[in-house]
């Protein structure tokens, strides 16, 4: 008679999710607030709605969020993440020589699903009587991507931003009941399109400081706090406007700046004898005061509420998150210091191109631990629900869903823990 090995199919689940992960590679998506996308794509936040200022559920969140709480993950850890993003975007353009080259069209982005990739390890040393943890992340961080070339009247109208960052980041226990911790990101970033002309893709370096401060209200409360700094970029010779007449004029450079952040998070676990962690996070983003998206978004609120519930063997996990919608009402003639053809219609055009204007998402996942000893598992899916807006002569509706998750491997050596050997070293 067939006997069920679980053994083996844990092993075999485990090999084919690294597999999985491994052959992920990083492109253009439809799923950040704005441009940017926090932990929303995380292996354990991305099923809690992105929540991950007061209390983490895996590293990398900790090193990409609040550094401060890296201080409660113990010993060594390493994960390596992933997720796939399946956006549906859709246009239609009503006029007809407002901008130069383009005519009236209707159609669907030609922008393929994305794959992005996340990977951290981290490392305390309570052990060699310091209370510091060190960290290092590569992140999947911003992106926009949006292609309408296949549309003859679209006059190949097309867009991509994308920034990978490289993260240091520091945790340190003040008191028992305090930890600081900042983080340093140097981030490459790939710009192509945007306005009405001929460009090419654009690679340029900026540089992003966080610090945060974490607090333990009571054994079952945790509360967070960070501030994030900008991150600017300049993609030189990057575009030549098509003008209504005439010959193009020389490449110009393009300025743009990721916001200003702060961020309040609070986590309780006391219900359910500590079987159910509940956490929220409050989000302020400052487009307003950042060059580029300054012209098209206005500053933005973001909520995101999580929980988790542990069972004898999985973490379950559900999340939901809102952002006020971010569009300018009435925009300029200049945007990063250029007034494309077109003026005000050529904005509006760029704000479609780029929209930030979906309010709803959702998410739910699993967390396996100790799926094979030592190594925990996370899956995460969620859904950014369908929103449109009319920006002058351009519509634009936009929509997503997307599924990830993630291996963690833990290891006690350097964590200073008195545990039975059976046991584990877990935040």
């Amino acid at each position: 008679m067939f006997r069920f090995n679980f053994a083996l199919f844990r092993t075999g689940l485990a090999v084919f999710f690294l597999v999985v992960m491994i052959t992920q590679a990083k492109e253009s998506h439809a799923q950040a607030y704005g441009v940017e996308l926090h932990n929303t794509l995380m292996p354990a936040s991305g099923a809690m709605g992105g929540t991950s200022v007061a209390e983490p559920q895996d590293v990398i969140s900790a090193m990409n969020a609040n550094p401060a709480t890296l201080t409660q993950f113990r010993g060594t850890h390493f994960t390596f993440g992933g997720a796939w993003i399946g956006p549906t975007v859709n246009m239609q353009h009503t006029g007809d020589g407002a901008l130069p080259g383009i005519g009236p069209f209707s159609g669907r982005s030609n922008t393929p699903g994305s794959s992005l990739g996340n990977i951290g390890v981290s490392q305390d040393f309570q052990s060699l009587g310091r209370p510091v943890t060190l960290g290092l992340s590569l992140i999947s961080s911003s992106g926009l991507g949006a292609d309408y070339s296949n549309e003859p009247n679209s006059n190949n109208s097309a867009i991509t931003l994308q920034v990978l960052k490289l993260q240091p980041a520091v945790g340190v226990q003040l008191t028992d009941r305090l930890s600081f911790g900042a983080n340093f990101g140097l981030g490459i970033g790939l710009f192509d399109g945007l306005f009405v002309g001929s460009s090419k893709a654009t690679p340029a370096y900026g540089a992003r400081g966080t610090v945060g401060v974490n607090f333990d209200v009571t054994p079952d409360t945790k509360l967070g706090f960070f501030y994030q700094t900008k991150e600017d970029y300049k993609f030189e010779n990057a575009i030549i406007l098509q003008p209504f007449i005439g010959r193009p004029g020389l490449p110009l450079d393009v300025e743009a700046q990721l916001p200003m952040n702060i961020a309040l998070g609070v986590s309780n676990s006391r219900l359910a004898d500590g079987r159910l962690l509940l956490a929220a996070d409050l989000i302020y983003k400052f487009w307003e005061d950042a060059k580029l998206f300054d012209a098209v978004y206005t500053n933005q609120f973001i909520l995101q509420v999580g929980a988790q519930y542990t069972a004898k063997r999985a973490k379950l996990r559900c999340g939901y998150a809102w952002a006020e919608e971010a569009m300018v009402d009435v925009p300029g003639n200049v945007i990063s210091g250029i007034t494309p053809p077109g003026a005000a219609n050529a904005i509006q055009y760029v704000q479609a191109m780029a929209p930030n204007i979906n309010p709803h998402r959702i998410s739910g996942g699993v967390g396996i631990p100790d799926v094979l000893p030592g190594i925990d598992m996370d899956f995460f899916c969620g859904g950014m629900f369908r929103s449109e807006a009319t920006f002058g002569l351009t519509s634009v509706n936009v929509e997503s869903y997307y599924i990830g998750g993630g291996l963690t491997w833990r290891f006690r050596r350097g964590s200073g823990c008195n545990l039975a050997p059976d046991e584990w070293c877990v935040n």
